[in-house]
């Protein structure tokens, strides 16, 4: 496997912190789990924040913070839901997700949702597209982010394959075309809603409710 694209070091960093929103560190996750090169990258990051902690100059507590702190673990912990294994074509990283049924919403195209807290509008979904299938002509209102897991697609900023990342906004207007040979399959963290061009768009607009 070859991965030409990847997150930005800004995302990564931002991945390693912690301070990603949920539905877009869940499209990064599946990314780096399929790329040698952005594991490394993430990994050093982390270790740099480690070692700002370490060298962090401790401060005093305000008084009765230790009190404070022990009642709370005191308090009986809700039960963790349990970790489900993935369905077999989803990636591990949705293991915690409640993933819905596949759904048609154009030729050759479908679309399944997935339960990520949603966060500042942006929701995760999957695609399934066939091979020779492509999406109308479309443009953005808000981020894509995406990470192909299966088969590849291309449009106008180049080809996509396994493992690869995708990010497009509201300047983007594209028209992806699945290769030949696999499906393909991807998952999705959008903001705002996919804007269908051209009078194939305009009639496939009313069953796209990603």
């Amino acid at each position: 496997m070859t991965i030409t694209h990847h997150p930005g070091d800004e995302t990564l960093a931002a991945f390693a912190a912690g301070t990603l929103d949920e539905p877009r560190s869940v499209v990064v996750a599946a990314h780096v789990a399929l790329c040698p090169h952005c594991r490394t990258t993430v990994a050093a990051f982390e270790q740099f924040g480690g070692t700002l902690v370490e060298r962090t100059v401790p401060v005093a507590s305000r008084a009765g913070a230790l009190d404070e702190a022990l009642a709370r673990l005191d308090k009986a912990a809700p039960l963790a839901p349990a970790i489900r294994q993935a369905e077999p074509d989803c990636p591990a990283v949705l293991a915690p997700y409640e993933v819905g049924q596949w759904r048609w919403i154009g030729p050759g195209v479908h679309w399944r949702r997935v339960e990520v807290p949603e966060s500042e509008g942006t929701r995760v979904f999957m695609l399934k597209s066939a091979p020779g299938s492509s999406l109308p002509h479309h443009g953005h209102s808000g981020v894509e982010w995406t990470c192909v897991l299966q088969g590849a697609f291309r449009h106008d900023l180049g080809r996509y394959g396994p493992g690869d990342f995708d990010e497009a906004d509201n300047t983007v207007d594209d028209t992806p075309f699945v290769e030949e040979g696999d499906v393909c399959i991807c998952l999705v963290a959008m903001q705002g809603t996919l804007q269908l061009r051209g009078w194939l768009g305009r009639l496939l607009q009313p069953f796209v409710r990603l």
